[in-house]
């Protein structure tokens, strides 16, 4: 995403500072401002601000190290480390406190801006962000793996909008006995939450980083997410969405139309024949040729249960259809059986803003297979056909027919009851405890 710069006045009267701005794709939102890490205001901090432009922010990164020298803009090769840590050891964090709300000023007087106004911070901005949470006016603040917090945990109090804290436990910039001060002098605060991700570094959401750790990465930012919709919007309804999006595929079958309701990358994996698509030109084509059209004429998906979330959805759904075509992305190379098949099935859903981005598939493929007539059941003991469906539809439904000892355990006393009546280890002597 391309952005502009804007230009916002220093409240202490010492000049003007650049700032990058990046729009969403709706042209206003709440505001969210996005601070640096110690390389300044460089690729990562841009393709950070398309991210949460893309998931409806009006995004602007200030030039935080102004004061020293305009546009620093690093990479992360040693020599650039080391000019960085140059940078940090000589910034003024007072200072870059009161451009942040200089910089939140300004974000409330564009005219882009149409709701709150949030801060945004990574590493020396992740302090930034927890001290402009108690310094500055903003409604809501998100630090990570912020650097020196511990020294400034007195001005918590002054801390009354919603603030989280995404902590690495392998950071060698927050000690373990700091993790401990932050999280112990946040405790009881109902308006802080501290999260610490075990087995991750410092920079663990900084894709293509050394220490990027995509699970922890994903966890943090719909944590973030969270508390910036909650304080902020925009409040998208998710579930309509993807209602559209499942409309244009099953019903109007329109490959164009479905990939608009989807990000301009998106993908899509039917995790257990491993098809579908990573990007629009290979999901257009999965879509055209060999998903919407090759559906049955009476597939249909009967709804069990829906879960939405900040960012993503998740669908419990029995999906039927009669087998009578070959169905590429389900039975690859399947020639038509005439089989009714009904399978259990989840989605699991991810939005960016309002757009879907990614879509996990499950089923039970052995049961598909039974069901048409490819897996001998009486080979393979643990696998069900229809009954899955059936039984997920219906609770009343026999359990545990698939176990031979079931009926065994019926005169048999609970794991409860026997441990009661066994007899308890011997214990140490006290000469040997």
């Amino acid at each position: 995403m391309s952005g502009t710069t804007i230009s916002v006045r220093a409240s202490d009267g010492a000049g003007t500072f650049d700032a990058f701005l990046a729009l969403p794709a709706s042209g206003s939102g709440p505001g969210l401002v996005l601070c640096q890490e110690i390389f300044g205001v460089n690729a990562v901090m841009r393709d950070l601000a398309a991210f949460y432009a893309e998931e409806g922010y009006v995004v602007v990164v200030p030039d935080l190290f102004w004061r020293l020298e305009p546009h620093v803009d690093l990479g992360y090769t040693e020599a650039d480390f080391k000019r960085a840590f140059g940078y940090f050891e000589r910034f003024d964090a007072g200072l870059g406190v009161s451009d942040i709300g200089a910089t939140i000023a300004a974000l409330r007087a564009h005219p882009a801006c149409t709701g709150g106004v949030g801060v945004l911070g990574f590493c020396l901005g992740g302090k930034l962000a927890y001290l402009a949470a108690a310094r500055t006016d903003v409604d809501a603040a998100v630090g990570y793996y912020g650097v020196g917090i511990e020294q400034a945990l007195e001005e918590s109090a002054s801390i009354s909008c919603p603030l989280v804290l995404h902590i690495a436990a392998n950071d060698g910039f927050c000690p373990p006995a700091a993790q401990t001060a932050i999280v112990a002098a946040l405790a009881d605060k109902p308006n802080v939450k501290t999260y610490v991700y075990p087995g991750v570094d410092h920079a663990f959401a900084r894709a293509g980083g050394d220490h990027y750790d995509a699970s922890a990465a994903q966890m943090a930012a719909t944590r973030t997410l969270a508390v910036l919709r909650k304080a902020l919007g925009p409040d998208y309804d998710l579930s309509a969405i993807a209602d559209h999006h499942f409309a244009l595929e099953f019903a109007t079958r329109d490959p164009d139309a479905t990939m608009a309701t989807m990000v301009p990358e998106p993908y899509v994996n039917h995790v257990p024949t491993m098809t579908g698509g990573v990007g629009y030109a290979m999901l257009r084509r999965f879509y055209a040729n060999h998903f919407i059209f090759s559906n049955p004429a009476d597939m249909a998906m009967i709804p069990v249960s829906r879960t939405v979330g900040v960012d993503r959805m998740v669908d419990e759904f029995i999906l039927t259809f009669t087998h009578d075509r070959e169905i590429d992305w389900l039975l690859p190379g399947v020639p038509p059986t005439g089989k009714k098949v009904e399978i259990p099935m989840l989605a699991v859903v991810a939005f960016r803003g309002d757009k879907l981005f990614n879509e996990h598939i499950y089923w039970d493929q052995a049961s598909v297979l039974v069901q048409v007539g490819l897996l001998d059941p009486a080979l393979v003991p643990a696998v069900c056909g229809v009954e899955q469906a059936r039984k997920l539809l219906d609770p009343s439904l026999p359990s545990n027919g698939l176990m031979a000892r079931w009926a065994e355990s019926a005169a048999q006393p609970s794991a409860t009851q026997a441990s009661a009546t066994e007899p308890s280890a011997p214990q140490p002597s006290a000469a040997l405890a």
